[in-house]
């Protein structure tokens, strides 16, 4: 099952993502968390990324698409995957589009996510990410400690969530990857879903949609 995840900023596109790749037993790939580790570990590729990132911009497309051709030629993404945060500009189509060819591999579905501007503002202004497992929560739903309920370690946002850039990352969602979408549709692999309601809803939904796609 080869599966991309698509979706606004804050749609909870790593949320169901992680869900999926535990109950189908494929790996998650998602760039962002691939650029933050290299931010985190100061390499070269992080160095580039954080500047872009840090900005609200969107990393060439260069050297988006060499870190997944990289990580989709390992064994575990052999028999499927679920892509997150990848292909997002039309140029990142084609780019896949080569790199599965090579592979004999035929995309399974283009779930999209869908949820409202507003909600988006919302989710972000209480996500907090926890600095040692990466677990995301809603501000709301820790203790008073604030701590991870996983392992807690202190949980903090993310400097890419502030309201400013938040708008800006919405504006470069509909300028450079609403055209994916388009693409996708005119296709007939784009499968849209109502990202709202409980993590719960949303993930039945998910299931449901991949039942027709199986």
């Amino acid at each position: 099952m080869y599966l991309e995840i698509m979706g606004p900023p804050g749609a909870g596109k790593g949320t169901q993502a992680r869900r999926l790749s535990a109950a189908r037993g494929i790996p998650h790939i998602s760039t962002g968390e691939m650029f933050r580790e290299n931010i985190r570990q100061a390499t070269d590729l992080g160095r580039m990324a954080d500047e872009y990132l840090q900005n609200g911009g969107l990393v060439p497309d260069d050297l988006v698409t060499d870190m997944v051709r990289d990580r989709l030629s390992r064994a575990d993404c052999r028999d499927g995957y679920l892509l997150d945060g990848y292909p997002r500009t039309p140029a990142q189509v084609r780019d896949l589009d080569g790199i599965l060819s090579v592979r004999g591999w035929e995309r399974t579905g283009v779930l999209l996510l869908e949820v409202s501007e507003e909600d988006v503002l919302r989710r972000l202004a209480g996500r907090r990410i926890c600095t040692g497992c990466g677990h995301v929560s809603r501000l709301q739903a820790l203790s008073g400690g604030g701590g991870c309920p996983e392992c807690g370690a202190e949980m903090s946002q993310r400097d890419d969530d502030r309201e400013d850039l938040v708008r800006e990352r919405l504006l470069v969602y509909r300028r450079e990857t609403e055209p994916v979408l388009a693409i996708y549709q005119e296709r007939g692999i784009l499968r849209r879903m109502d990202g709202m309601g409980t993590e719960d809803e949303v993930f039945e939904r998910m299931l449901n949609i991949l039942e027709v796609l199986a």
